[in-house]
């Protein structure tokens, strides 16, 4: 059997959580995801180190499915801006691929552990005190489009999520309405992940240690599991966006995330004193 019947519920859970928050609040699927896969891969018997990168690739794979499926219910309400996605996701592709293939391959998963808790911790904070960048400017050329993709793109291979924590505050302080922007992270996504992926596919492939049915260092019965679950529910959250108090609803899931980041950060502070 590939996967025991408990952790198939676990995984369907998480996709279910993971998918929600997406479209409902355009960032925090794959920080969710990546603590959990992590703990479901060292329970399996998997290295520490080489669990921490698998839950990353891993997460970020089922954004593929995610985005497809949130960004489909932003798109019928006509929220996208397909001009912002033209001029980003190019970045994205740069700074996805740098750190996917090179950075991420190079760095012990203690580090990545450590890295991801910090980063989160500060999305974290950004979305519970919801403090949302002034439109001070405009939208950059598509040269400044391109260099803020390659950074969300970058960070995002380090986290396995979105980049939706990183767009979606460019965006609105870039004069974009934040429906819009939201709907746009959502967009990006897709481009987000496919690139990060073929890196950690590529920089995974001749890993040792890794459990069966893994492709690089993405482990496909997660995946399967997580995506159909995470599809379902990902255009619920869209629809629950414009219908629920979404500035309490990132509270209370922003400090779930604190805790989650908190966690992933002792990991590796621990990891790196072993």
């Amino acid at each position: 059997m590939i996967l025991e019947p408990i952790t198939i519920v676990e995984l369907a859970a998480l996709g279910l959580t993971g998918g929600f928050m997406a479209g409902l609040l355009g960032v925090g699927g794959g920080m969710v995801l990546v603590p959990f896969i992590t703990w479901i891969l060292a329970s399996r018997g998997v290295d520490n180190e080489l669990a921490v990168k698998m839950a990353i690739a891993t997460s970020m794979a089922t954004i593929i499915f995610t985005s497809i499926s949130s960004v489909r219910a932003h798109h019928k309400r006509g929220m996208v801006r397909w001009d912002l996605v033209k001029g980003i996701a190019p970045g994205i592709m740069i700074g996805a691929l740098v750190v996917s293939i090179g950075v991420f391959a190079l760095l012990k998963g203690a580090w990545l552990s450590v890295v991801f808790g910090v980063l989160v911790i500060l999305a974290a904070l950004q979305m519970f005190l919801d403090r949302k960048p002034k439109p001070t400017r405009q939208m950059p050329g598509r040269g400044g489009q391109m260099a803020a993709g390659s950074v969300i793109g970058f960070l995002s291979g380090l986290l396995g999520a979105g980049g939706g924590f990183l767009s979606v505050p460019f965006m609105t302080w870039c004069n974009v309405a934040i429906h819009n922007a939201v709907a746009t992270s959502a967009a990006l996504g897709f481009p987000i992940a496919v690139f990060n992926v073929i890196g950690y596919v590529l920089g995974g492939w001749s890993v040792a240690g890794r459990p069966e049915w893994s492709v690089g260092y993405v482990w496909l019965p997660a995946l399967a599991v997580i995506a159909s679950c995470s599809v379902l529910m990902a255009p619920l959250g869209a629809r629950t966006a414009h219908a629920l108090p979404v500035k309490t609803l990132k509270r209370i899931f922003a400090g779930i995330l604190m805790l989650l980041a908190v966690s992933m950060l002792i990991k590796g502070i621990r990891l790196l004193g072993a």
